[in-house]
């Protein structure tokens, strides 16, 4: 007796799925676990990141308030416009100090092990900017806790709280973006400290987180207008403190506050986008040398 074994076309031939790549989601999870373990696995790196936002809503706003009076300001709480400002000081500090992570990964850490597992290597960067990401909100939280508690007055509505969290998420998109190009373009640590007054502080003092930008030379002003961390904070603003849009104004020079607003907020996005893309793409670039 003779078989006949049929014949398969290989189109139809089931394909078995491939069970040891693991799914997107499931990757990114790890990933951010991984770093936030690596960055705040004990109470005292959760805890120390906090003194910052407290000193500033409890000692040095209340201080710079008694100082600079109110009226000064065009009748807005000088202790909760510092405040306010003074998110635009944190986040580029948290996402800079997360940049640190990245080079000791780089240089001595398991980023040789996380090339070769079978994922994207765009979802490295990814579960850094989840964790950098978590690390500024918390601080954000409790300086608005902090000043709260203090005295500070927010204007509390849902359209305002809306614009609030956008301008910080966005900008912190941005901010930790351009720390992890830093990252993966200078050659030590040593240097990248060296960087974070130049990238972190000096456009603080710039972009009307003390006072507004119209008080600036014209030339400087003209700069300030250019900075996203201006546009950030003249966002937070208008959503938390100041519903005439005083800081938006200073920037557009417009009459309509919603609309200078969806501009301040596009400008954001569009810084934050570039530099997600930028910094994605001198990863895989670093990845190969």
């Amino acid at each position: 007796m003779t078989t006949v074994a049929p014949h398969l076309d290989a189109a139809t031939v089931p394909i078995p799925p491939d069970d040891s790549r693991p799914s997107i989601g499931s990757a990114w999870v790890t990933l951010a676990r991984r770093r936030l373990s690596l960055s705040a696995h004990t109470p005292r790196e959760i805890l120390a990141p906090m003194a910052t936002p407290l000193l500033f809503a409890l000692v040095l706003a209340p201080a710079l308030a008694k100082m600079i009076p109110s009226s000064g300001r065009g009748g807005i709480d000088y202790r909760t416009f510092v405040i306010i400002g003074t998110v635009g000081l944190l986040i580029p500090l948290a996402c800079t100090f997360a940049g640190i992570g990245v080079i000791v990964d780089r240089t001595s850490g398991a980023r040789r092990e996380l090339l070769a597992a079978p994922i994207p290597r765009s979802l490295i960067v990814a579960g850094n900017l989840a964790v950098a990401a978590m690390m500024s909100v918390l601080q954000v939280a409790v300086l608005m806790l902090a000043g709260w508690a203090r005295g500070s007055h927010f204007n509390q509505t849902a359209a305002g709280i809306g614009w609030f969290a956008g301008a910080v998420i966005a900008f912190t998109v941005f901010m930790y973006s351009l720390s992890e190009v830093l990252a993966n373009r200078v050659p030590s640590q040593e240097e990248y400290v060296g960087l974070t007054p130049v990238v972190a502080i000096l456009p603080w003092f710039l972009a009307g987180s003390l006072f507004r930008i119209a008080d600036l030379p014209i030339g400087l002003a003209g700069f300030a207008r250019a900075l996203p961390l201006t546009h950030a904070l003249a966002l937070l603003r208008y959503g938390l403190l100041d519903r005439r849009a005083v800081g938006l104004h200073d920037i557009w020079g417009m009459t309509n506050p919603t609309l200078e607003a969806v501009l301040s907020m596009l400008v954001l996005g569009a810084w934050a986008a570039a530099f997600t893309f930028l910094s994605i793409r001198v990863f895989n670039r670093s990845a190969v040398l």
